[in-house]
C-alpha cells in the first residue's frame, strides 16, 4: 500500500504542468541505436520535438529505464536482448510498468577486414577462442582446429596459424549477452562440453573489451587483418566496403538467413517504453506509431536500407497490435 501511494504521488508530480518535459528521452542499445535514430529523425521532420538518444549499451539502459518514474527518467530503453527477469524486478521494485516491442531481426557478425583471409567456422570454435577455460593450451587458431577436432571427433577444417584476437562486446551491451548466448552456451553444447565455463571470457588479451562504439571496431579492423570483431548486422551491412563476415556453421550473414533465422547468430531487436510516461510526455505514443509501422519496418520501409531485417507478416502484425494496444488505451483515458 505504501509504495502504490508513493508511486501515485510520482505520477501526480510528473503529470503537473510544472514538472512537464516535452521531449522524449531514449536510451540503451548500440545496435538499436541507428534504427532509433533515424526514426527520431523522421518523427523531427513531422513537427514533433526530436527524441534525444543515448547509447548506453542493453544493460546501461536497463539500469537507467527501470530506475523509476519522472523527468529525470528515461522514456524508452532500446535493446538488442529481451529484458531480463532480475531487471523486471527492478523495474516492478520502482514502480516501472516496460512495454516490449520487437522492431526487427539482427545477427551477429564475426567479421574481419576485407583484406584479411576469409574464415568459416563454427560457433564450436568462437567458444573455444574466447573461453577463459581453454586459455592456457590455445594460442592461435590452429591450435582451436586442433582441439575441436579432438572433442568433437571430427576433421581439422584448416583455420590458420596465427594468433586469435577478437574484439568483444562490454559487458554493458546486449550483444555480448547474445554473444554468450548464440556462441558461447551453443558452441559449448557443439563440444559436449557440460558446465557454466561458457560465461566466463578469456583475459589473455586475445578476447579485447571494446566500448559501445561499433565504428570502432570496424576502424580497428580496418587497420588490422589478424584481428577479428562481433558486432550487429546493420553495422556489417553499411560497412562491406571495409569488412567481411564469417560464414558460421557453413551458413552466411545474409539477409535471408538471418530472416529465416538458419544462420546461428540470428537475434530479434528490442525496445521498451514506460507505460507511466505514456500520456504524460508529448509525443510518446506518435513516436511508438511512427516506429512500429510498415513505413519504417518493412522490406519497403525506411529502416531496411539502414540494415535492419524485417519482422515475419505474423510477428509484424502482433507488434501492430501491442501498439495499437498502447495507443487506445492512452486515447482511452483522456
Amino acid at each position: 500500500m505504501k509504495k502504490a501511494l508513493v508511486v501515485a504521488a510520482l505520477i501526480a508530480a510528473f503529470s503537473s504542468s510544472a514538472f512537464a518535459r516535452d521531449q522524449i528521452q531514449i536510451v540503451g542499445s548500440s545496435t538499436v541505436y541507428p534504427f532509433a535514430t533515424i526514426v527520431a529523425e523522421k518523427f523531427g521532420q513531422q513537427g514533433n520535438k526530436t527524441p534525444v538518444i543515448e547509447s548506453t549499451g542493453t544493460g546501461g539502459g536497463m539500469k537507467l529505464f527501470c530506475a523509476g518514474i519522472g523527468v529525470d527518467k528515461p522514456d524508452v530503453t532500446n535493446a538488442s536482448r529481451a529484458i531480463k527477469k532480475s531487471e523486471l524486478k527492478l523495474c516492478a521494485k520502482n514502480g516501472v510498468t516496460p512495454v516490449e516491442f520487437i522492431v526487427g531481426n539482427d545477427g551477429l557478425a564475426f567479421a574481419s577486414s576485407l583484406n584479411a583471409e576469409k574464415m568459416n567456422l563454427g560457433i564450436e570454435h568462437i567458444a573455444a577462442a574466447l573461453s577463459s577455460e581453454f586459455a592456457n593450451e590455445l594460442k592461435t587458431w590452429a591450435d582451436v582446429d586442433a582441439f575441436v577436432a579432438d572433442k568433437t571427433n571430427t576433421a581439422k577444417i584448416g583455420l590458420p596459424n596465427r594468433p586469435i584476437s577478437v574484439m568483444i562486446p562490454p559487458p554493458t551491451s546486449g550483444t555480448r549477452d547474445a554473444m554468450g548466448a548464440l556462441f558461447m552456451k551453443n558452441g559449448y553444447k557443439k563440444l559436449g562440453i557440460k558446465g557454466s565455463g561458457y560465461k566466463k571470457i578469456r583475459e589473455d588479451g586475445a578476447a579485447i573489451e571494446m566500448g559501445e562504439n561499433d565504428n570502432l571496431i570496424v576502424e580497428k579492423l580496418v587497420g588490422d587483418k589478424e584481428m577479428f570483431g562481433i558486432f550487429g548486422y546493420s553495422f556489417f551491412d553499411t560497412n562491406r566496403d571495409k569488412v567481411q563476415a564469417a560464414e558460421i556453421n557453413g551458413v552466411k550473414l545474409t539477409f535471408d538467413n538471418i530472416a529465416s533465422y538458419e544462420y546461428p547468430g540470428a537475434r530479434p531487436l528490442y525496445f521498451y517504453v514506460k507505460n507511466e510516461h505514456v500520456g504524460v510526455i508529448p509525443g510518446l505514443e506518435a513516436f511508438v506509431q511512427e516506429f512500429i509501422s510498415e513505413k519504417a519496418m518493412s522490406v519497403n520501409g525506411y529502416l531496411f536500407p539502414a540494415g535492419l531485417v524485417p519482422l515475419s507478416e505474423k510477428d509484424f502484425a502482433t507488434q501492430v497490435a501491442q501498439r495499437n494496444k498502447l495507443v487506445n488505451r492512452q486515447i482511452a483515458s483522456k
